[in-house]
């Protein structure tokens, strides 16, 4: 997956914003003003050295699905930079499938969006 298509899938879902902070080289994507999703969009250092842009998404998940991905997929990490029991780091140069990055994204979003009060859950559909 590109950074294109991935951005463009985030931002079709519903109530989906994006900023770029940090001097603008990571986007987030936000639902109801929390972020489920970041990835680098310029060269940046990771771990002591540098990274291409798209080198890494940071999604949110379930603790326990966490600690099992990073088990399973060799690209998946802990959340750089967040939360490790939260977030996972998917590092994209690794050959990750199309269809994980889609669920766990999904999966990320359905988290935030379920955390949001009702009123601003129902605002979405």
């Amino acid at each position: 997956m590109n950074f294109e298509t991935f951005k463009t899938y985030c931002l079709s879902k519903p109530g989906v914003t994006e900023a770029y902070p940090m001097k603008g080289e990571v986007l987030w994507l936000k639902v109801g003003g929390k972020m489920f999703a970041m990835a680098n969009v310029k060269i940046i250092k990771m771990d002591g050295e540098k990274v291409s842009p798209f080198h890494f998404i940071n999604l949110k998940c379930d603790p326990e699905r966490a600690v099992a991905l990073r088990k399973k997929h060799s690209a998946i990490k802990p959340g750089w930079h967040q939360n490790k029991t939260h977030w996972n780091t998917l590092l994209m140069g690794k050959s990750m499938p199309d269809a994980l990055v889609k669920e766990l994204t999904d999966h990320s979003y359905d988290l935030v969006v379920a955390s949001l009060p009702k009123k601003q859950r129902e605002g979405l559909k």
